[in-house]
């Protein structure tokens, strides 16, 4: 797992008080950093190696502005070119959202899915979820 804890600020927040759901899909972006580095090191666009094919996101409660949020990152699944990553937001020890983003690692020259490295999948084997996603 990786994971992270964030300070909501005042402008996530909406006319009923408490963090927009908006804002959830921003949070697991950055989130997914780490992930993003084993395929980019120094996150320079020119050399990126990933898309973003699919994303949801699941609210289980509400989120507040006071208060710090944790967001936990796994593996879900790989694949031969594209894999899981799902996640978090927790706040006050309760699970408030969830998602999932499907990334491929891609060629943006020939605009083709290229297997995942070895190297790389070892590095996701050791954040796997440990239960069923979702």
């Amino acid at each position: 797992m990786i994971s992270e804890t964030i300070k909501p600020r005042f402008l996530e927040t909406d006319a009923l008080g408490h963090i927009n759901n908006t804002v959830v899909p921003g949070w697991f972006e950055g989130a997914r950093d780490p992930v993003f580095r084993w395929f980019t090191p120094d996150l320079d666009v020119k050399r990126w190696r990933l898309i973003l094919a699919r994303f949801d996101v699941s609210f289980h409660g509400e989120l507040y502005y006071e208060y710090p949020v944790e967001l936990r990152c796994y593996i879900g699944r790989i694949g031969n070119s594209s894999f899981d990553v799902y996640q978090e937001v927790w706040q006050h020890g309760e699970k408030c959202a969830s998602g999932t983003s499907v990334l491929v690692h891609f060629d943006h020259q020939r605009k083709a899915s290229i297997p995942i490295p070895e190297d790389i999948r070892q590095l996701m084997l050791q954040h796997l979820y440990p239960g069923e996603a979702r």
